[in-house]
Order: structure tokens, then sequence, then C-alpha cells
């Protein structure tokens, strides 16, 4: 793991109107691990995920990726920093194949042909880069895939750019115990592979068996993150539903400012 981490994310607000969804969010995601984003219906989980894509322009506070300050003001921001989202619906085209769906939009061409072994190569290359050997042809149709085949094809697709921080959003959503761990298998190689991964879940098990870190946010601020071997179950309920933890030294209420980001273990305090 980097000592510097990838997108560290300080005092981020974002409102629509009178309705303030996002206040002074601290967050930090680094190479090489997954960093699981939780919280409660209407906590700010999507509306984050957002403002990092570039899909909405956060109203104030600062990114930097490698420690260097950007500015992510639209998709096309994100994608040349090599910010991917897999989002829940995976945006994927049912009448079209595995290698159509990977380049769909950014389809490689050869003067005014499509350049299709190129990208059948290249889909190949991916896919077996990510160790997939579920998939029996590149040239199947999704609509003819499993579920998690679906979410592997997605995920893949992310990847395929030379991303760095690939994005999930509830992946294993649906999904049967033996699809949920092959998903969960690639989240963890996808890290393993030095990629940074937000995984966004609501399920438990599925966090603590994949992240290294747990970030959880409540009403709009970030009560709590955490490694997650420092942490219980039972914790991470309590930062999801009252914001904070009094068995990790967090009592500060999120709402009176910024009181919790890293928690150190070691003392029992928050720094």
């Amino acid at each position: 793991m980097s000592a510097t981490p990838l997108l560290e994310l300080r005092g981020i607000d974002k409102s629509f109107g009178p309705v303030q969804v996002l206040r002074d969010v601290d967050l930090t995601v680094h190479p090489g691990e997954v960093t699981a984003l939780v919280g409660d219906n209407g906590a700010g989980k999507s509306t984050l995920v957002k403002c990092i894509s570039g899909i909405h322009p956060a109203d104030s506070g600062t990114f930097l990726f490698e420690g260097r300050p950007v500015s992510v003001n639209s998709p096309r921001d994100a994608a040349a920093l090599g910010i991917e989202v897999v989002y829940q619906d995976l945006a994927l085209c049912d009448n079209l194949d595995i290698v159509q769906n990977m380049f769909l939009g950014r389809e490689k061409r050869n003067g005014l042909v499509l350049d299709e072994p190129t990208m059948e190569q290249m889909a190949a290359e991916t896919l077996a880069g990510l160790s997939v050997r579920t998939v029996k042809s590149l040239r199947q149709h999704v609509s003819s895939l499993s579920g998690g085949q679906r979410q592997t094809v997605a995920i893949a697709k992310a990847v395929l750019w030379n991303s760095r921080l690939v994005i999930l959003d509830e992946p294993t959503a649906a999904l049967g115990v033996a699809q949920t761990a092959q998903v969960l298998e690639l989240v963890r190689r996808l890290a393993d592979n030095g990629l940074a991964v937000v995984l966004i879940s609501h399920n438990m098990n599925d966090v603590f068996a994949v992240s290294d870190r747990i970030a959880a946010l409540y009403l709009g601020q970030l009560a709590a993150q955490v490694k997650t071997i420092d942490i219980t179950h039972s914790q991470v309920v309590e930062l999801i539903t009252v914001g904070r933890s009094g068995a990790l030294g967090l009592t500060t209420e999120p709402a009176t400012g910024r009181d919790a980001t890293e928690h150190d273990p070691t003392s029992g305090a928050v720094r």
C-alpha cells in the first residue's frame, strides 16, 4: 500500500437547492486497497460517487490525485485521471456481445472500418489479466450471461482503459452465493493488481470479506474511516445508524464538525 493516497478528498460540500447532501467530507483512497463506502439510504454515497466521477461537480472542497490538486468538473475529467465507475445497472447492452460492450463508445477503427481483431485481443487480454475464465466466448451476447458473468464484463470494461481507481456500486446485489463469491474474488484481485477500489455495499459480509478500510457516511458527513481489522460489524452498524461509536472513541456528533477521519486504535482517539 502506497503511503500517498491515490485520491484524497478534503472538505467536500454538495447541495441541491436548499438541501445540503454532503457536508465537509474527507476521504482517502489508496492504491492496492479496497475501501468500502457504507451508509444508510440517503447518507450521500451516490452523490459522493457522482462528485468523484464528475457527474455532479462539488460546490467546494479539494480533490487531490497522487498528492496533486486536480479539478473534476465532468466525467471526461475523471476518465482522464483513470477513474471509472461500474454502476448497479451495469450499463450493458443485451443485444451486443462482450467485445462490443467493452468497447461501446470507444471503438477501435482501422480507417473507416472497425478493428475487430484488435478489440477482441484487448478484451481477451483484459479478462485474462483478471484471471476470468468463466466466459465461454467473447462473442456471446450479454443477454446469455449469468448475473455474475455480466458483473465481470462490466468490471473488465472499466479496467480496460488503464483505469487507476474503480468504483463499484453494489456489485453483488441480487447475485447468488456462488456468483457473489466470484465477483468478490475479482474485486480483491483488482486491488491486488495495484488498483484503488471503492466498494459501495449494504452487505456487511461482503464488506468485511474484501475491504481494507471502511468509510461510513451518516447524513452526508463522514462518521469515520477506519481499517477493517480495527472495527466490528456492530460498530459499523452504529456508525451507519447513529453516526458515532463510543467503542471506537468516536463520541462527537458528526453534525458538530470534522470530527472523524482515520481512527488510531493505539490511542483510542480520532486523528
